[in-house]
């Protein structure tokens, strides 16, 4: 390819919005344009990537059996409305009618779709196992999209299904994609971790995360470094310490005016955070089992020194949405903002945090205005109606494991799998005969990673001041090749045509920088794009041996002579390969 001919939309001035280097440097690359809000267009280069990670994906889902088919990006609500999703998913979900007045929607992913296809297709267990995968176009309508890639509305996902007939078998095609995911993210160079997570909107009996650890991140990873360790931080649990008992006395209602936070009340009462049971009100929006929808004001309870997960909460009292409570909706339900407590208080579900039945006498609010109630105690002065762990671990927190102190680092989510169990099939009446003759679900998983996304994380691992520094296996193309003039003739030195004809020969992937520009803007330009290896071809390089050869990794730089060029470029292409092929390797699986 010749940079002349090169379809490519550089950015000059970059959105404000764009803080994350991946973002930035795709933008100024030339590789991505955005057209909306989450909505990206991906010019050749960005292209170029892509069709290369999806080689990768191809590759790693053909060695474990998959079978690649293409399912439609527009589907009939009707299946959707079977497993009840059509109800459970809120805005994000894009629904329309067609021009016969049918419920449709765009698929956010390929569940109900599979099951569908399934329910025709396999008849008897001896079609099973199965696994099939597409990668195809997904939309999420995300009222947050953020760092350009990371975060988008409409994106391409390579997501695989499989078709079991018992539950061993849906293990071995679970183990098997945890380490096929592994052996992608290594292949494109960027190093991930694998942790239990939320099953979410998906449901089903178990999911794992792929995460990328980057400051950008909006997931927090909860990590032991001393036993190894780690979890979504919605999942995750910690060692949770009681209070030593002491005899409970009779409540005391005592004066705290305008003490409203646990900070402030430590401070006047000079009490530690522990003392404290603290009320987070929260409105929830639950479907109905007629699916009609309601809402819901939620009391959690916790510890002072605890803060709250809303993903344990939400599964706790099954939300389809969860936001903090207005002080119209508290007061409603009998609370007074800023010193309300379960006591009292009418038409609320009360969730407590496990820990809250181990503990003492705590302080709580009186539910009156400038008021607090000292020596209250669970089961006597307040209760709940559920007790579960709602408590988020955080940085300190305590390992469930060994008891060690915990780390919370941001990540990035760039692949998922879940153990989806029966969860659709038999909403969707998926089932096969079995060799006793009977009528059984089909047991299914679904695994999915984001190709965009990967990309982005590739560039936030792999780049520089200058620019990207992609990984050889994944690169736009091979070589970059920079052929100068100089002061006395702004045309190019010979050379440079033939060696890249000699390249192209060798079916080495060559860009061609055989613009009119000056040396600086040409290298400027070489880093920016990140191509992993850089020749350039000038009068003065000539004179110095022949082909300067840098890599654009590193500083240093070499020359060689014309004839020896190719050679040379294929020794660095299989030196940078076998790099990327070393990482490579078996993974332990990790519940």
């Amino acid at each position: 390819m010749r940079f002349k001919e090169l379809f490519i939309f550089t950015a000059k001035e970059l959105p404000a919005e764009a803080q994350a280097a991946s973002h930035r440097l795709l933008l100024r690359g030339g590789y991505i344009h955005q057209a909306a809000a989450g909505i990206f267009s991906y010019l050749p280069l960005a292209r170029r990537v892509m069709n290369k990670i999806q080689q990768v994906m191809h590759r790693e889902m053909q060695k474990i059996g998959g079978q690649e088919i293409t399912m439609p990006v527009v589907l009939p609500a009707d299946i959707w409305k079977q497993t009840g999703r059509f109800y459970d998913i809120g805005s994000e979900m894009s629904r329309f009618k067609d021009r016969k007045d049918h419920d449709m929607v765009l698929a956010m992913t390929h569940e109900e779709a599979l099951g569908d296809l399934a329910r025709k297709v396999i008849r008897s267990y001896r079609q099973l196992p199965a696994l099939v995968y597409h990668i195809q176009t997904k939309w999420r309508d995300d009222p947050r999209p953020r760092a350009g890639l990371i975060r988008v509305r409409e994106f391409t996902m390579k997501d695989s299904y499989s078709l079991d007939a018992d539950w061993e078998g849906l293990d071995r095609q679970y183990r098997a994609h945890y380490q096929a995911y592994f052996n992608i993210f290594h292949s494109c160079g960027i190093d991930v971790l694998a942790v239990k997570s939320d099953t979410g909107m998906m449901g089903g009996k178990m999911a794992h995360e792929f995460m990328y650890l980057t400051p950008v991140g909006e997931d927090t990873i909860i990590l032991c470094p001393s036993c190894g360790y780690h979890s979504n931080r919605q999942v995750a649990e910690f060692k949770k310490v009681p209070l030593p008992a002491e005899e409970p006395a009779a409540p005391v209602k005592i004066a705290t005016p305008g003490k409203k936070t646990i900070a402030d009340l430590g401070d006047f009462l000079s009490l530690s955070p522990e003392k404290f049971a603290k009320a987070v009100f929260m409105t929830a929006r639950v479907v109905k089992p007629d699916h009609t929808e309601e809402s819901l004001l939620v009391t959690a309870v916790l510890r002072g020194d605890m803060e709250l997960n809303e993903t344990k909460l939400a599964n706790a009292v099954r939300a389809k949405e969860l936001r903090p409570a207005l002080d119209e909706e508290i007061i409603a339900c009998g609370g007074v903002p800023g010193y309300a407590s379960p006591r009292g208080m009418k038409n609320t579900l009360v969730v407590a945090d496990d820990l809250i039945p181990q503990s003492g006498p705590l302080v709580c609010g009186a539910n009156e205005e400038g008021f607090h109630l000292t020596g209250a105690v669970y089961g006597r002065d307040f209760s709940a109606e559920i007790v579960t762990d709602i408590a988020a671990a955080g940085a300190g927190s305590l390992c469930p494991v060994c008891g060690a102190p915990l780390l919370a680092e941001k990540a990035v989510e760039v692949g998922n799998i879940f153990k989806l169990g029966t969860r659709y099939s038999e909403a969707l009446g998926c089932t096969f005969q079995d060799q006793e003759g009977r009528q059984q679900p089909i047991i299914m998983g679904s695994y999915g990673i984001g190709v965009g996304r990967l990309l982005s994380c590739v560039v936030e691992q792999h780049h520089d001041e200058g620019g990207i520094i992609w990984p050889i296996t994944i690169a736009p193309f091979q070589v970059h090749l920079t052929v100068l003039g100089d002061k006395t003739s702004p045309e190019p030195a010979e050379g440079g045509e033939e060696l890249y004809r000699a390249l192209q020969e060798a079916g080495v992937e060559t860009l061609l920088d055989d613009r009119q520009e000056s040396p600086g803007v040409k290298f400027a330009d070489a880093d920016l794009l990140g191509i992993p290896i850089r020749l350039t071809v000038s009068r003065r390089s000539l004179t110095q041996g022949g082909v300067e050869v840098k890599l654009r990794r590193e500083e240093g730089r070499s020359f060689v002579s014309p004839g020896e060029t190719v050679g040379k470029v294929r020794e660095l292409i299989a030196a940078l390969t076998q790099e990327i092929e070393a990482r490579v390797r078996p993974v332990e699986y990790r519940e």
